[in-house]
């Protein structure tokens, strides 16, 4: 009884403590716990239950029942906040809470990315860790039914509690009552801890959709072991994985008997989580491919941020612009890139070749021939390209494109693709950053169109590769490319050594040069102008010399002209430069410079067409076309706008009025050409020729590289007489012949050598052969011409008219109207060359300049003067065998350009007795010195005796004789007409002056002669002193009797057969070979032999014997006959015998001439022959004979 009453006292001391702790524990579930405390102290009470209700365990459960039960307790709950709990509860609760301290205390750290808190002690609150983003709840499970009759917790006590025995029961409640269950937990314990916490994390989810309830009066504080704080929550994955509980619908009790189930150990859930190894690898992947969208993204925004700024940096800088790159052109046009640098993928016809795709090519007359003017492609073929190699890598910057030079056709390329290549086989095609650049090309087919690239392009070979065009696909171009900057030189380069300035001047820029110039060299410059252009430029002319500006007697004068066409340049830039270069080698004492600039007055006029050259310059290289610039501002080509001087000489020499009437020099200006279509420039040009007595000159032009000389004008064939009575020779009328346009063209081609040239036809070809042979480049025959083959032979000289006949050039005009002889240099197929050929085109020309200049010293000079030393100005100065003189200027001075030999040279005046002499011109440099000495004429001493005493002169009576041309003009009678003297000594038969125009030879031709018939093998003709459509039928029937007369002659022999006024002379050799020669009857038939034996001879040796039976004149290669028919004309010249007969004769008649003016003085020439004493019979008779062969030229 005394035991009972004091464990009564400790009964109630133990009551009060777990009612207080269950007052302390409801508070925590409510304040600390946020989702499954609550329903966890639940449980608690509902464990200390489960002794009073074993019968009500053996109800089955389901799955879906047992998980919503703690939540209908949550509810049951909040229905009651105020009820208190019982001793059992907060025991439970005591329990509870010591097992969590426990499982805490025994559970491994999962793994987390943040760091887990370590446990909290027993008696103080851990502090909690940081919090983190809290993660968005699940989707809550679907809420089943509840149940109405059953109450949810008696349900969920009943299906996880285990029966225990009433022992195990009292030893728990002792321990919990003790405060030692933590020390020493019993297998209910360690049960309950293994069923809560796998339901740990499905409690928390229903606590966050069922909050407890906020009607709790009790808040605790901060330093309470119970306070939760949601700032220091631990994010949800760091709770445990849930675990999902078995259910079993088997009765429990089942599983009392069994020690084993009540003494298991707890579950502990693994510290790492598990993975689906099956889609670790999508995962992965997915993961990289995030990583790496993430990294690109990055990149891009840096780069634009980055791009932001430096677009924000340019627009704060000034903007500069950036040019191309200036390179020159590769050597299209100039005919530097060689033929077969060049290819193309097709061609229409051999003449329109890839070859004759170069820039501002130009056409032949016919087209159709093998001169086109540009490259076709074949319309057939599907690819068309044209290729350029340059041998070695450069660095191409643009393409110069230009349509087909043709009169007939529009042919050109308006687009085109650029391709590049190291190899020829692997090609690049031009881009422009987002596609292949597609370059526009021309409009039509003369303006030339420049395409650059944005940036240069290193590769050896580039293509053209053609889209569209107009017409058909033809095309010109030029490739414009620099050299690298590591690339050795060309072996043709040459690097110039002289101190220049290499570039093109305008107007404003060529007149500063020559005012540096001449201000360097004061003493030997001197700076005029000769005109103004149509525009008011002048033409500015710079003279070089010891003394400049005045003329020196016995010094020459020469001249270089350049710009006659405004778009070639080049000829303008080498006379500034020839200018400097004069200048400086004169002050450096350049021997040569010295010797040229002492003896030589040179006059340099770089511009002769201002205006034109202005319009070309705006254009600049490569992009002028052909004939931009080329005439002046009203349409003049200056270099044709000369008089027709040639013409003029012509019919007078047709007409026999040559050098009686007309003179073969000085031909005066018709009056009415100034007064036409004459060009400003044209007339300052000719007023600066006559008022200087220039010498030699040349005028530099481009577009070909040749040197020209005259005559440049065709001469036309003799018309015939359009009066109806046909054409006369010697007096007698010849029929006339109708002849077709091939004969015509036959005789042509056999004249045209004499219809070309001028009387001083070798002299000419001396002095263009000086520049050309001297110049660098002119006489490479392996770089043909410019347009077409080579014409030259390789000599880099031709004829003007022969290659391009022009009326009224300036050529011509010079050699007719005054002492000047001028020629053409063509420098090179570029017009407008680029500046950084000029150094190169400097040192082709620069020996070739000089060398020409120095040419003024090669023939005769002197001085004419009287007896009293006075000088004799306008004097003539003739030269035998050259019909052609020169005037002496105002000083009285003279030159005449020869080649070396012997010359009889004869100077005349007005008024005064001329004089011959004797000039040897030899090959040593210098011009030798042959001056006069002129003696007043007897009749300027009659005339002015008269003139004094009033006197007039006696007139005889002129003779009277029927004239050849009117004779039987009217049915009248012959027409008589009064004739001059000397009409009257070229008409009589018996003078000596009809004796020599009626000596002539007509043909000359070598035959074999076979067993039935003669072979013409070769002839020559000489048939101008017939009509012209006479010469056709004169030349067939000299053929037919020649061939008629070897046939009918023996071997051996050497006959004479007469054919009406006509010889015939033939020459037949034992050998088959025969010559004829056709003259008239006056030629000595003793020439006529004597030249069958030369040719005859020299036809032998250069023509093989082999060929005699079969030959023909076609397929001869014998080309003398035409030299040895003009060499025998003269048969004094021919033959030495001949000539000093003649010579014989003409003393006598000149001496009986000079006798004869004696007889005006009132003696008798005939009474002083018969007193002399001095002469004897013979001699007196021979006085006699010529006086009655030539009474017919008496002094009247």
């Amino acid at each position: 009884m005394k035991m009972w009453r004091l464990k009564l006292p400790v009964w109630l001391t133990l009551f009060a403590l777990c009612w207080i702790l269950a007052c302390f524990g409801n508070i925590e579930a409510d304040g600390m716990v946020k989702s499954g405390q609550a329903t966890k102290g639940l449980r608690a009470r509902q464990t200390a239950a489960v002794d009073q209700k074993k019968k009500e365990l053996q109800r089955p459960h389901s799955e879906d029942t047992q998980k919503d039960e703690p939540l209908t307790d949550v509810e049951t709950k909040k229905d009651k906040p105020g009820t208190k709990k019982s001793p059992e509860e907060v025991l439970a609760a005591k329990a509870k809470k010591a097992a969590e301290k426990e499982a805490k205390a025994k559970k491994p750290k999962p793994p987390k990315p943040t760091k887990k808190p370590k446990p909290p002690k027993p008696t103080k609150k851990p502090k909690p860790p940081k919090p983190t983003k809290k993660p968005k709840p699940p989707k809550p499970t679907k809420k089943p039914k509840a149940q109405k009759t059953t109450p949810q917790p008696t349900k969920k006590v009943e299906s996880h509690s285990t029966p225990k025995s009433t022992l195990e029961e009292e030893e728990e409640k002792l321990l919990r009552e003790l405060g030692w269950d933590a020390l020493f937990p019993t297998v209910s314990q360690k049960e309950t801890e293994e069923k809560k916490t796998p339901s740990l994390d499905h409690d928390i989810l229903i606590k966050k959709e069922e909050p407890t309830s906020p009607s709790i009066t009790k808040i605790p504080k901060e330093h309470d072991p119970d306070y939760w704080d949601a700032r220091h929550e631990v994010s949800e994955p760091d709770l445990l994985p849930r675990r999902k509980e078995a259910t079993t619908t088997e009765d429990p009790s089942i599983y009392l008997p069994i020690p084993e189930e009540t003494t298991a150990p707890p579950f502990v859930t693994p510290w790492y989580e598990e993975y689906d190894y099956a889609d670790l690898a999508a995962k992965k992947l997915e993961e990289e491919m995030e990583r790496k969208r993430k990294e690109k993204e990055k990149k891009a925004e840096e780069m634009r941020k980055k791009w932001e700024e430096e677009e924000e940096e340019r627009k704060k800088q000034i903007p500069v612009y950036v040019e191309p790159k200036n390179c020159p052109p590769l050597g299209m046009e100039s005919h530097r890139v060689e033929d077969d640098q060049i290819l193309a993928s097709s061609m229409s016809h051999h003449g329109l070749s890839a070859q004759r795709g170069r820039l501002n090519m130009q056409s032949s007359d016919d087209e159709d021939d093998v001169y086109g003017g540009g490259w076709c492609a074949d319309t057939e073929e599907k690819e068309h390209w044209f290729q350029l190699d340059a041998r070695r890598e450069v660095e191409y910057t643009g393409v110069i494109t230009q349509g087909r030079h043709s009169e007939t056709n529009d042919d050109f390329v308006s687009s085109y693709f650029v391709a590049f290549s190291n190899d020829s086989r692997d090609w690049t095609v031009l881009h422009d950053g987002y596609a292949e650049w597609l370059f526009y090309g021309n409009v039509d087919k003369d303006t030339p169109v420049k395409a650059e690239f944005s940036h240069p392009v290193v590769a050896r070979y580039i293509r053209i590769l053609p889209q569209s065009w107009n017409g058909s696909l033809c095309l010109r171009l030029e490739v414009l490319a620099c050299p690298l900057p590591n690339s050795y030189p060309n072996e043709n380069d040459v690097t110039p050594t002289d101190d220049l300035d290499y570039r093109h001047h305008n107007y404003k820029e060529m007149r500063q040069m020559m005012k540096v110039i001449n201000e360097e060299c004061p003493n030997i410059t001197r700076i005029y102008n000769i005109g103004k252009s149509s525009q008011g430029l002048k033409m500015y002319a710079m003279e070089i010399s010891d003394n400049p500006g005045e003329h020196e007697t016995g010094e020459p004068e020469f001249r270089y002209t350049a710009g006659l066409h405004g778009n070639e340049v080049l000829g303008r830039e080498l006379l500034l430069l020839l200018m400097q270069f004069l200048c400086k080698e004169y002050n450096d004492d350049n021997p040569r410079v010295r010797r040229l600039v002492d003896g030589v007055r040179i006059h340099l006029v770089p511009s002769l067409n201002p205006d034109g050259y202005e319009l070309a310059y705006e254009m600049g290289s490569e992009m002028g076309n052909w004939a931009l610039g080329h005439w002046t501002e009203e349409g003049y080509d200056i270099f044709q706008n000369f008089p027709d001087l040639n013409s003029i000489l012509w019919g007078a020499e047709d007409r026999g009025w040559v050098p009686r009437i007309v003179p073969n020099h000085h031909i005066p200006i018709p009056e009415n050409f100034l007064n036409g279509s004459v060009a400003p420039e044209t007339k300052a040009i000719i007023t600066w020729m006559e008022r200087t007595p220039f010498v030699l000159g040349a005028n530099l032009q481009g577009g070909e590289k040749i040197v020209t000389y005259p005559f440049d004008m065709q001469r036309p064939p003799r018309a015939s007489s359009m009066d109806g009575r046909g054409v006369r020779r010697y007096g007698r009328p010849v029929l006339e012949y109708h002849m077709n346009e091939e004969t015509w063209a036959r005789i042509q081609r056999q004249n045209e050598g004499a219809l070309r040239e001028t009387a001083d036809e070798s002299m000419f070809r001396w002095l263009a052969m000086t520049y050309a042979h001297s110049h660098l480049t002119m006489t490479e025959t392996y770089r043909s011409s410019c347009h077409t083959d080579d014409m030259t032979g390789g000599q880099g000289i031709i004829n003007h008219a022969s290659w391009k006949p022009v009326v009224g050039s300036m050529n011509d005009f010079s050699y007719l109207h005054t002492n000047c002889f001028e020629i053409s240099i063509f420098l090179g197929c570029d017009k407008f060359p680029h500046e950084s050929e000029l150094p190169q085109e400097w040192e082709n020309n620069r020996e070739a300049l000089l060398a020409f200049i120095e040419q003024v010293h090669r023939g005769i000079k002197g001085v004419v003067r009287d007896t009293e030393k006075n000088i004799i100005a306008n004097a003539t100065i003739s030269v035998e065998g050259i019909r052609h003189d020169v005037k002496t200027a105002s000083t009285g001075d003279y030159w005449r350009l020869l080649n070396p030999g012997e010359y009889r040279v004869t100077a005349r005046a007005e008024g005064y007795s001329p004089q011959t002499r004797l000039c040897m011109v030899g090959y040593e440099a210098g011009a030798t010195s042959c001056s006069f000495t002129l003696t007043k004429s007897n009749w300027a001493r009659i005339r002015q005796i008269m003139a004094q005493s009033g006197r007039k002169p006696r007139v005889l009576h002129k003779p009277v004789v029927q004239s050849p041309v009117n004779a039987g003009a009217d049915n009248k009678g012959p027409s008589t007409v009064p004739l001059s003297k000397r009409q009257w000594c070229v008409n009589n038969p018996l003078s000596p002056a009809k004796i020599k125009s009626t000596m002539k030879l007509y043909s000359l031709s070598v035959l074999y002669k076979g067993s039935t018939k003669a072979n013409l093998l070769k002839a020559a003709y000489d048939l101008s002193s017939f009509s012209f459509f006479q010469r056709s039928s004169v030349q067939e029937f000299m053929t037919f009797t020649t061939a008629l007369i070897v046939e009918r002659s023996s071997l051996g022999s050497r006959a004479s057969v007469k054919e009406q006024e006509y010889l015939c002379h033939v020459y037949v050799r034992n050998d088959n070979l025969s010559g004829v020669v056709i003259a008239d009857s006056e030629y000595p038939s003793r020439v006529c032999f004597t030249l069958l034996d030369k040719v005859l001879d020299e036809f032998s040796r250069q023509v093989n014997s082999i060929d005699w039976p079969s030959g023909s004149p076609a397929t001869v290669q014998y080309t003398a006959l035409d030299s040895y028919l003009a060499k025998y004309q003269n048969p004094r010249e021919a033959d030495a015998m001949t000539k000093v007969q003649a010579e014989l004769d003409e003393t006598k008649i000149i001496l009986h001439n000079t006798m004869e003016s004696l007889l005006e003085r009132g003696e008798k020439l005939d009474d002083l022959v018969q007193k002399s004493e001095h002469l004897g019979n013979q001699s007196k008779a021979f006085y006699k004979t010529a006086r009655k062969q030539n009474s017919c030229c008496e002094v009247m």
